[in-house]
């Protein structure tokens, strides 16, 4: 057994870890089934291998993630390496694993360099030109490492000696820039040199003061500003720090708007070439101002932006008719988030537009209606390269799977355009597939939509002008999420926007970063985030810690909703203000506020108590389950009939009542049914919208109607899952009938084609379909529910997922007559499985394991690490 890829926070070998107790993480490897950790020892110094540090000893542990660091403390920019080895069920040891490291941040106090701006440029509703700002310093002596430290008011790219420092993008991400500013570290030894060097940045509106909604620009402030500082240590010992400060020198160049929104535009011919480089003439350029003002400055604490792909069009472009001279529009046969990459050849002062749309309408022309005041079009003008130019737009992205290239460009070919994939780096880990193609769609259109809206933050919609970290749509996604994709450290940062934009009384906003476009409270099942999130985070990652650094946060949001109440009735008809979203673009079905309301106060309250156990808070495990109790008996009173009937008869009152157990027994299998009525009375589709839609399937599924769930799932006109995916889409639309054959195109005011919360569907297909779930007393997959649902006509399913621990997979197959399982569980990780089928005579079991019980038409063994193989006879 040998331990491997180690990691700190999440992450792999980290740069500016702004932790005081950083967490460490490993996983095993062993082809040994019931390979299992029973002690480990970990080593950190000042280099690999050495424990000046800390040397934790043997410790008897079977634990391998969530590790508290206990060791000495080291200087800001300081790099801890460390080590692990463990001991085997045998009491074998594995022997020291390649080493790992982390390296600290800089402290408020360390910071040195001063904010610097630019001229102010553009207005509420107008844009600027990007500044571009540089220095040159001299380093005097041989250098043995260098960090750059940087951050901005707005994004930044930084260079130094011609080269691009990183490669994130919209750095520093978008946070409550009043509450908290996120800064990064780079390792720049190799690109800094002994004697002259040249640092410079330029800096984009970003969400700081560009558009980031509707209502205009510069929410935060007028203009973009940066804050850096480069350390150097020399081979002798000494070190040096340059900042930003008064000296930086700043002109405009080639980029003359840049907007998250709104687009790009850049001119070659002003291109400053060599402005990055040393000993270029600056005598033309200004001196910045240097600004007086606090913030705090913190380190990442989850994944920037990266590009991850990139996409061919999949034929020549398309000739579009248009006076004075044709367009042409290019299918990346993907929607899709990001840039493109543009090669164009032409006489200088030619300038080319480039359109981005989703979809195309009934003539074939690019579909922008719903993109609203967002123009989303970048403009390019022609510096006269005989060798033709190529460009991509630095500080804005695009939703798109189309492009339409026009203005003064000649017949482009096909590799005129590359469509370049960005979203927050957020590795895979899960994947999905069975026996009908569509579902398999259905899943890549999930990930695809998660991908494109996973930039910075969780927004509701790439492309329109309204790309905000909307909670609900966050919140009925984040198991789904959590499957498809690594998002542990992509929500811990988000839930500290949830906090920074939490109210003095407890409220949370349905946006965050709250740009105070809706208001203060989110509203059922959108301020809930606060604690559906975390929870689901803590149930997947194990990540206690998160539950402990915001608990008081939620506590204070779960006050506010009991005095916020009438009699424990949230959202009641008396209630001054906003009363919530509802169910959200539901079909024909309204579901009362207050229903909804008051089933997520029982929800969020028993949640509050389960936090609390789990970190050993006693009273308030009393004092939040006795408030849910009685929220419930409220909800019963006022929603339920004595028989067991719920106000309104909607699909969502009821998967509400029967998933959050709202219900005594004896009155679940009339609402169960009355449930399964109405569905069918809608000819097997969806009447649900953002609320209930995330848990029928598994209301049905828990409740003994697996056939209603998979009718669901394989239904292919609309309102269902499928329907989009007949229709050609490529991601999850934000309607069940964005666009339909009847009638058109849904309302241009709100018709995003790439949403995710409907996919909320796809931890449904991981949990149920391909069987793989987590076991809530032991949550991060340290044990593991295996427990597949065939059906639907399905032939074969299956499921990975790269958990914390390692890799699980499971997946069956119907063949010959028999229906066969094979497992794998990760080492130092057990499992129970649960085979579908309630004759123990039919079941083959894997070798060296023995059945524990029988029970609801199933058999259910433990299993150790490793792979197991199962086979149920005579299938039916």
């Amino acid at each position: 057994m040998t331990p491997v890829r180690l990691r700190t926070e999440y992450r792999e070998n980290p740069l500016g870890l702004d932790i005081a107790i950083p967490r460490l993480f490993w996983q095993l490897q062993s082809d040994r089934n019931g390979a299992r950790q029973t002690a480990y020892q970990i080593q950190a110094g000042t280099s690999p291998g050495a424990a000046d540090l800390w040397d934790s000893g043997k410790v008897e542990s079977s634990t391998s993630i969530h590790i508290p660091y206990e060791g000495a403390s080291v200087g800001s920019l300081s790099r801890i390496w460390w080590r692990v080895q463990v001991w085997d069920e045998a009491g074998e040891a594995s022997g020291w694993s390649e080493p790992s490291f982390w390296e600290t941040g800089l402290p408020p106090e360390e910071w040195s360099s001063r904010w610097i701006q630019d001229l102010p440029m553009g207005g509420p509703r107008t844009t600027g030109p990007a500044p571009f700002l540089r220095t040159e310093i001299q380093l005097e002596k041989p250098v043995k490492e260098a960090r750059l430290v940087a951050t901005a008011l707005g994004l930044y790219e930084f260079r130094i000696n011609g080269e691009r420092v990183g490669d994130d993008y919209f750095a520093p991400g978008w946070t409550d820039y009043n509450k908290r500013v996120q800064y990064q570290v780079y390792d720049v030894t190799g690109l800094v040199q002994t004697g002259a060097n040249a640092l410079g940045a330029i800096l984009g509106d970003g969400w700081y003061c560009g558009h980031v909604e509707w209502r205009g620009r510069q929410l935060y402030g007028d203009r973009p500003k940066l804050r850096a500082q480069l350390l150097v240590r020399y081979e002798d010992g000494s070190e040096e720090v340059f900042g930003t400060d008064a000296s930086w020198r700043a002109s405009f160049g080639p980029i003359l708007e840049s907007d998250m929104l709104m687009g790009e535009s850049y001119d070659a011919r002003r291109e400053l070439g060599g402005w990055d480089r040393p000993e270029y003439h600056d005598d033309g350029w200004r001196a910045v101002e240097e600004v007086d003002l606090q913030a705090n400055l913190v380190g990442m604490v989850g994944p920037t932006v990266k590009s991850t792909q990139e996409l061919e069009p999949v034929d020549e472009p398309k000739e579009m008719a248009k006076w004075p001279r044709p367009d042409f529009l290019f299918d990346l046969g993907q929607n899709m988030v990001g840039r493109v990459r543009l090669r164009v050849k032409g006489e200088a002062g030619k300038t080319v537009r480039l359109r981005f749309g989703e979809i195309l309408d009934e003539k074939g022309h690019l579909y922008t209606d719903n993109l609203r005041s967002a123009k989303q079009t970048d403009n390019y003008t022609l510096k006269g390269d005989p060798e033709g130019e190529v460009w991509e737009s630095r500080f804005t992205f695009h939703g798109f799977r189309y492009v339409e290239l026009g203005g003064d460009v000649e017949k482009p070919g096909r590799d005129a355009i590359t469509g370049i994939v960005m979203h927050s780096d957020t590795p895979k880990t899960g994947d999905f597939v069975c026996s009908d193609e569509l579902v398999n769609q259905l899943q890549r259109n999930i990930d695809w939509g998660q991908r494109g809206n996973f930039v910075d933050i969780p927004t509701d919609c790439p492309q329109r002008d309204e790309r905000l970290g909307w909670t609900g749509d966050a919140q009925v996604f984040v198991r789904t999420a959590a499957f498809n994709r690594d998002v542990a450290g992509f929500f811990t940062k988000w839930q500290n926007d949830l906090k920074d934009s939490q109210s003095e009384i407890g409220e949370i906003p349905p946006t965050a970063p709250n740009t105070n476009a809706v208001g203060a409270d989110g509203g059922p099942a959108w301020a809930d985030a606060v604690m559906i999130c975390p929870w689901t985070i803590y149930l997947c990652y194990g990540d206690k810690a998160l539950l402990a650094e915001h608990y008081d946060s939620m506590k204070e949001y779960v006050d506010f909703l009991e005095k916020d109440s009438h009699d424990l009735i949230r959202s009641h008809p008396d209630k001054k203000g906003f009363h919530g979203f509802g169910d959200w673009l539901s079909t024909k079905a309204e579901t009362p506020n207050d229903l909804i309301g008051t089933a997520f106060l029982v929800y969020s309250s028993r949640l509050m108590a389960k936090i609390a156990g789990v970190l050993g808070h006693g009273d308030d495990v009393a004092r939040y389950d006795d408030l849910a109790n009685r929220a419930r008996e409220a909800f019963l009173r006022r929603f339920v009939s004595p028989e067991g009937y719920i106000v309104a008869n909607t699909q969502t009152a009821y998967v509400l009542a029967l998933h959050f157990d709202l219900l005594p027994m004896e009155l679940r299998p009339t609402a169960l049914q009355a449930l399964v009525d109405d569905v069918g009375r809608s000819g097997w589709h969806l009447s649900t919208g953002f609320v209930g839609t995330p848990y029928i399937s598994r209301v049905l599924s828990d409740n003994g109607r697996l056939d209603v769930a998979y009718k669901l799932l394989l239904q292919e006109s609309w309102p269902s899952w499928l329907y989009s995916v007949t229709q050609g889409a490529t991601t999850i639309w934000e309607r069940w009938d964005g666009w339909t054959h009847d009638k058109g195109f849904q309302d241009v005011g709100m018709n995003s084609f790439n949403h995710y919360a409907y996919g909320a569907i796809g931890a449904w297909l991981y949990a149920v379909v391909a069987g793989i779930d987590v076991d809530e007393a032991r949550p991060g997959y340290e044990h593991i529910v295996l427990r597949p649902r065939p059906g639907g006509g399905l032939t074969q399913a299956k499921g990975a997922l790269a958990s914390t621990h390692g890799l699980i997979e499971s997946a069956w197959k119907i063949e010959d007559g028999s229906w066969i399982w094979e497992v794998l569980v990760p080492a130092n990780c057990t499992a129970t499985a649960y085979v579908p089928c309630g004759d123990p005579e039919r079941v083959i079991l894997p070798e060296g394991s023995a059945l524990t019980n029988v029970a609801n038409g199933e058999v259910q063994v433990e299993l150790p690490s490793g792979s197991h193989r199962f086979e149920v006879k005579d299938w039916a």
